[in-house]
């Protein structure tokens, strides 16, 4: 503790009262002798996935420092860890891409997975960002006595270091935690069961009848991979899908989208899609895929819904080539009992259930964030600033797009706080301390 207490005396050294408040407020924390204490002088941003790093380039850009704590051992872990081969980005790439550097010329509109992983390492590298891998944040609270946040990390090796800020960013997401249902019988299966997050190919599974259990834009796409690899799969719908072509009149969806509500209200635009939708896919309510009452934009507005883009699934489910069955009742040996009594036999099941946030699990605070979901509890596009300098990007369940105008205000304010800082105070915030190098 007594490095610590000299790192923060050199920040500020013309505040008698200050070190007595940190030791005071260190004698009630958790911090042990042993554990090692660095001051910012920007924000802490938690997680280096695409919002931490659009936040950090934003940051970059207005000269001020920022430090990603990142528990992995790269960016974008989920992208290059946790995603299926076969991946393109859903939307085209303009639509897609981090504020201040667009994707390469030469991409094609729908890049893939490694050409996405491609992109977001050559803009880590132009904005010189530099995260701190495999450090896993486990605690982040506001010490009222000091006026700072206190962030404690453990590396691989279980050594903690705390980081005190002024400015706290959540950056782990929508998608921080593999959101795995519980299922009767799980433990008798005998078969495989895995998450998405598991799943690289259809090559694993070739001959074999496999379960895929959620219909959104994962489960169709490795519905497709399977059957591309001559599996039997059969796909689990326990709700109402809006499927939609990726592509309409010879644009993409998502942008005629973006264009007509322009100048149309949401539910025109919804009755306009769904009306193309129904000539170019048909009814796919006969296949077992019931629409929701609302239109795809009305329900991704309030609920968070993302419409599926079909990008060839519906086409083996009309061939046969892949069933549509109900939700699970409970599983027994190589056997699956459905609602509604039907049974099957089956090799393997894929999850493809989505993601939930952790945030929970290690920011305390009692109003930004809820606890129930880890979404913040005010709707977009309030909800990227908290209390105390907290903030909050990549939670407006609005992909990409969302996360750079959570970036960009993060980056203005923290920039009005910095400027109100240095004008207000002898704080000297530039010396040079132990940061993400160290």
């Amino acid at each position: 503790m007594d490095y610590c207490l000299r790192e923060l005396e050199g920040k500020q050294a013309h505040d008698p009262l200050f070190l007595q408040k940190m030791k005071n407020s260190s004698s009630q924390s958790t911090t042990t002798s042993s554990e090692r204490c660095v001051w910012v002088p920007g924000p802490v941003i938690v997680g280096a996935g695409p919002s931490g790093l659009a936040t950090a380039a934003y940051l970059k850009e207005k000269g001020l420092p920022s430090l990603i704590l990142e528990r992995s051992n790269c960016i974008a872990s989920l992208w290059q860890l946790k995603t299926y081969d076969r991946l393109h980005l859903h939307l085209p790439k303009n639509f897609c891409q981090l504020p201040l550097m667009g994707f390469p010329c030469d991409f094609p509109t729908y890049p893939t997975k490694q050409q996405f992983i491609e992109y977001l390492e050559s803009y880590a590298e132009s904005f010189d960002i530099r995260p701190r891998f495999n450090e896993t944040v486990r605690r982040a609270e506001f010490d009222a006595t000091l006026g700072f946040w206190r962030v404690k990390s453990f590396n691989k090796k279980e050594v903690a270091t705390e980081f005190v800020c002024r400015w706290l960013i959540v950056a782990t997401g929508e998608n921080a935690e593999a959101e795995v249902p519980e299922i009767e019988g799980m433990g008798e299966f005998g078969g495989a069961i895995k998450h998405t997050s598991f799943y690289k190919s259809g090559e694993e599974f070739r001959g074999k009848r496999v379960l895929v259990v959620g219909c959104g834009n994962s489960g169709m796409e490795v519905c497709l991979d399977l059957c591309n690899h001559n599996a039997t799969p059969s796909l689990v719908v326990r709700d109402t899908v809006h499927i939609l072509p990726r592509e309409m009149l010879g644009k993409s969806t998502f942008g005629l989208s973006m264009w007509l509500l322009k100048w149309l209200p949401i539910r025109f635009v919804d009755w306009f899609l769904l009306i193309v939708s129904w000539l170019m896919l048909g009814d796919t309510a006969r296949f077992g895929l019931d629409r929701p009452k609302l239109g795809p934009l009305q329900l991704k507005n309030l609920s968070g819904k993302t419409p599926v883009l079909d990008v060839g699934t519906l086409a083996k489910i009309k061939s046969g080539h892949i069933k549509v069955r109900p939700g699970i009742k409970r599983l027994k040996r190589y056997t699956v009992e459905f609602v509604g009594g039907r049974t099957e036999n089956f090799d393997a099941i894929i999850l493809a259930t989505g993601y939930k946030s952790n945030v929970p699990y290690w920011l305390k605070e009692d109003d930004m964030f809820s606890k129930e979901d880890g979404f913040p509890t005010k709707p977009f596009p309030d909800g990227w600033k908290g209390e105390n300098g907290l903030y909050a990007v990549g939670f407006t369940k609005r992909g990409l797009l969302g996360a750079s105008m959570d970036a960009e205000r993060i980056g203005e304010d923290i920039e009005r706080c910095w400027k109100e800082k240095h004008s207000s105070t002898s704080f000297s915030l530039s010396l040079n301390v132990p940061q993400s190098n160290s």
